[in-house]
């Protein structure tokens, strides 16, 4: 009993000293001007240590049943692979994200629509794996990598730095930013942080890596995302800056179900500004952004070192401009394009982050019943034009089912078609043109 209770005293002992680590931690991820939210990570990680010495002491046999039982839930674990060693000499550092499928009605308050045009779309495709992303700019280190349960190209992040996505000058009034985000951790690791932020004294910031909001005096916005895996869910918090100085900033928790990949909607309407992971919204600002400030950079930053192994990965990165007007294109222009409906690869399975552009979609023939349209799916040029067609066709059903099925629109009303890649509106020889080319029009009959 005493070797337990000298124990117990030695635990508590640590216990100070890693809540005093972690609140370093976050005072440097916070920055200039951003301390607040400090004192209470501090004492959340407290908490938290203690209640794992204390889980460690009396339910090891508990933990590792729990951690048994965990493997088998493949949505909550990531194992990363040895790092394989690719035919250019590069390391390819393969993440497993074991993908467990999402009803679409579980979107059912999920009210995103992206914007109707898209400016940037990023997916990593044109960058060699192992390499830092030709397009992008960093003062630190990053790599192309690929993940194991995922297709395509990711930008991988475990250093301190800002990382840059070039061409972007200006941001209009309104738009939307979306990405997907993977995180690797047992870990507290450090936040990842999305910035909008003006140039200041007049200069354009197209080449600035200074994410400081004092640096030129400033404007801007930062959102900050920080999964805690033991936790099954995260931080985010935000802050507004005018000038240099903080005008609004707030702290909430967010659940995931120990999920190990998020997607990131961001939507610009003016001043407001809301935000969401995965189908959650978990900010709605009306007076985000300053009026009569230009915002003209979208950076990402961390303000530390990663432990151990862990990483951040991205990719999926759509920029898009415009509110669209459905009701107005649909009934009096009598035709409506969207980009904002998504699919499985190489499928006709709707992503469920599709359920705000359908709803949109839905709404207008809900409110308008006499009205018949064409759904018409189109893809990129990507792979096979015959398979393109006919994946293209099943898609186009698949909405139409949906409309049934989840928005009670009468089938006699909906007719589809698909005409794959044979009806581009942009080029394909880019990512930003190829994201253009995968849509779906709904035709005024």
């Amino acid at each position: 009993m005493k070797a337990i209770i000298l124990l117990i005293t030695i635990c508590a002992f640590l216990n100070i000293a890693q809540a005093q680590k972690v609140s370093d931690v976050v005072k440097q991820q916070a920055g200039e001007g951003v301390k607040e939210g400090a004192s209470i990570a501090t004492q959340q990680t407290a908490n938290k240590v203690t209640d794992r010495v204390l889980d460690k002491l009396f339910s090891k046999k508990k933990k590792k049943n729990d951690a048994k039982d965990n493997t088998n839930n493949t949505n909550n674990n990531i194992t990363q692979s040895a790092p394989a060693q690719s035919s250019a000499g590069n390391n390819t550092q393969e993440i497993n994200t074991p993908d467990t499928p999402t009803s679409l009605t579980t979107y059912s308050k999920f009210d995103f629509v992206p914007g109707d045009k898209v400016l940037v779309y990023e997916d990593f495709s044109r960058d060699a794996i192992g390499d830092f992303p030709e397009n992008w700019n960093t003062n630190s280190a990053g790599e192309t990598v690929t993940a194991s349960s995922e297709t395509g190209h990711w930008l991988m992040i475990n250093k301190k730095g800002v990382f840059k996505p070039e061409g972007i000058n200006k941001l209009p009034d309104n738009f939307t930013l979306e990405f997907n985000l993977i995180y690797s951790s047992d870990n507290y690791i450090p936040t990842l942080q999305t910035l909008f932020l003006s140039a200041g004294n007049g200069k354009d910031g197209n080449q600035e890596l200074n994410a400081d909001f004092s640096y030129n005096k400033r404007s801007g916005i930062n959102l900050g995302i920080q999964p805690i895996p033991r936790d099954k869910g995260g931080i985010a918090n935000i802050y507004a800056f005018k000038a240099g100085d903080k005008i609004m900033d707030n702290q909430i928790e967010f659940q995931n179900n120990g999920a190990t990949k998020i997607k990131v909607s961001i939507w610009r309407q003016k001043q407001r500004l809301r935000v969401y992971l995965d189908q959650n919204k978990v900010f709605d600002l009306p007076r985000a952004f300053s009026p009569g400030e230009t915002y003209n950079n979208v950076m990402f930053q961390t303000w530390s070192d990663f432990p151990n192994q862990d990483k951040y990965l991205i990719s999926n990165i759509k920029l898009a401009v415009g509110e669209p007007d459905t009701r107005n294109k649909l009934i009096n222009e009598g035709k409506f394009s969207t980009t904002g409906i998504l699919f499985d690869v190489n499928s006709a399975a709707i992503k469920p982050e599709s359920y705000g552009s359908l709803k949109d979609i839905a709404s207008v023939l809900q409110d308008n019943s006499g009205i018949h349209v064409k759904i018409i799916g189109h893809t990129d040029n990507d792979g096979d034009a015959a398979m393109n067609l006919a994946l293209s066709k099943k898609r186009a059903a698949a909405l139409k089912a949906a409309l049934i099925s989840d928005f009670s629109i009468d089938g006699s009303r909906l007719e589809t078609d698909g005409k794959g890649s044979s009806d581009p509106v942009a080029t394909n020889s880019t990512p930003e043109g190829k994201a253009q080319n995968r849509r779906v029009e709904f035709i005024k009959l």
